[in-house]
């Protein structure tokens, strides 16, 4: 996404590691409804490099739903994934395959940086959305995930038919292993440009993650609203038992609309959770794509008519 600047650089350094890496490879380049030239610098590289392919987008569908675009889209045994902004070295890859390739017991395998180069705010959000994760991953794999991760291809067996607008690669990756391993790679600072996440979009995310892939936010609620009910009945006796000890219920109105604000505070907060569940149901039902393809640069001029996973 918006990464002219940042592409020539990325593909010289990426055919420089690979080309020590495997006899063939490809390097699929997914534009996500970029506005500042990438796709024609993409199609300018493809003249240049034949083992680039460029996949252009129809719009911008959000980082994870390109990503998954990409997945689908590769042919090749093992999948690496990586951002457009240089901040994770392409000189790492061998790092991460050399760990996949150790044993048979993994199955993906995250670099995770030494020290991230992010700010604050940013890096608040990452621990946050890291913390919804554990639900789904365990809390051990998901303090070690990130977007450079490699893994083995046939796992998107288990997501291949997914649908819907909400994407986290994540936590499809668990649908169809357990096997997790991480290693430590260096982390830049970006080369160009700034990062396209602020604060209202990872809080954004974080809460698709939440409720788009996990049970939490419902038991949350049902726990609030156990709990408010033994409130509500310690209050009960509370009122019951002064009135029988001293023959005179609680007074004053603070109190009763004290009481009646916290539950429907509750209700509306329960309501409001079941609500997003809803969302997210009323989307899938509409069969929205989590992509969809413009245009397709290499391979033959285009010859991947079909995104599939044959």
């Amino acid at each position: 996404f918006n990464s002219a600047q940042t592409l020539p650089e990325l593909i010289t350094r990426l055919i420089c590691v690979l080309t020590t890496q495997s006899r063939v490879f490809e390097i699929i380049l997914v534009n996500d409804g970029s506005w500042d030239g990438s796709w024609s610098r993409i199609c300018s590289i493809n003249k240049e490099h034949p083992e680039v392919v460029g996949i252009n987008l129809m719009r911008n569908f959000s980082q994870h739903n390109a990503l998954l675009c990409g997945i689908m889209a590769a042919r090749y045994d093992v999948i690496v994934t990586l951002d457009d902004d240089l901040q994770n070295p392409p000189e790492y890859i061998p790092v991460l395959l050399e760990r996949l390739d150790d044993n048979d017991a993994v199955d993906v395998v995250y670099g995770v940086p030494e020290q991230q180069q992010h700010g604050y705010w940013r890096n608040i959000a990452s621990r946050l959305t890291k913390l919804v994760l554990q639900n789904g991953m365990g809390a051990t794999n998901a303090c070690k995930i990130s977007p450079f991760r490699a893994f083995r291809t046939n796992i998107r067996r288990a997501f291949h038919d997914f649908g819907g607008p909400y994407v986290a690669i994540d936590v499809l990756l668990t649908w169809g292993t357990n096997r997790f391993a991480s290693v430590t790679v260096g982390h830049e600072q970006r080369k160009a440009g700034r990062s396209n996440y602020n604060l209202r979009r990872l809080i954004s995310t974080a809460l698709d993650l939440t409720t788009g892939f996990s049970g939490l936010p419902l038991r949350l609620a049902s726990f609030i609203g156990f709990f408010l009910t033994l409130f509500g009945i310690g209050v009960l006796i509370y009122v019951v038992g002064r009135y029988l000890i001293v023959g005179y219920s609680v007074p004053g109105f603070t109190f009763l609309a004290s009481i009646i604000a916290i539950f429907s505070g509750a209700q509306m907060f329960s309501l409001g959770i079941i609500g997003e569940y809803l969302t997210r149901l009323h989307f899938r039902s509409m069969q929205k794509p989590p992509f969809v393809v413009r245009q397709i640069v290499g391979r033959n001029n285009g010859e991947m008519n079909e995104i599939s996973v044959d």
